[in-house]
């Protein structure tokens, strides 16, 4: 499917969407798809690139929503540029794997493989300018991975 179509199911049905092909989807979306298969296959393990130390902050689509229109109610004399929109923490990759392994039920292990790449050691945005503003992120990770889950499930998940 093209990316156009993964746009178009929100709107339709609502939820989260994304790309969760496992080679050119965001990482979220292409774990699930990985986890979701070895746990339907009964596979014991389930090999992941790199070490899983790199670092990344992780928002949902409904949080950026949220601050997109609360920045439009600020007072411009109020806001410095540039204003990052971010939920302040950063998760591990292996941190991210393991709590979409429990959203998703997989029972066998993680296997790391350094010898593949795993991306710059750290992505985060300083969101203080944002926070400034009195905007929050409501949206837990592990809530965002559950609604992305039952999206998967409900309209992407092969049979």
């Amino acid at each position: 499917m093209g990316r156009g179509v993964f746009s178009a199911y929100p709107q339709q049905y609502g939820g989260p969407g994304d790309n969760f092909d496992e080679k050119a989807g965001h990482v979220v979306a292409s774990l699930m798809r990985r986890f979701h298969e070895a746990k339907t296959k009964k596979r014991g393990s389930l090999r992941l690139w790199g070490t899983g130390l790199p670092r990344r902050e992780f928002i949902h689509v409904d949080d950026v929503a949220d601050a997109s229109v609360h920045l439009c109610s600020v007072p411009p004399g109020r806001l410095l540029s540039p204003i990052n929109v971010g939920v302040g923490k950063d998760e591990s990759i292996a941190e991210l794997a393991a709590q979409v392994k429990r959203v998703v039920g997989f029972e066998g292990k993680m296997v790391w493989d350094p010898s593949k790449p795993g991306g710059a050691p750290r992505k985060w945005l300083d969101s203080q300018r944002l926070f400034d503003t009195g905007w929050k992120p409501k949206i837990p990770l592990e809530k965002g991975l559950r609604e992305t889950y039952r999206f998967f499930r409900t309209h992407v998940a092969p049979s």
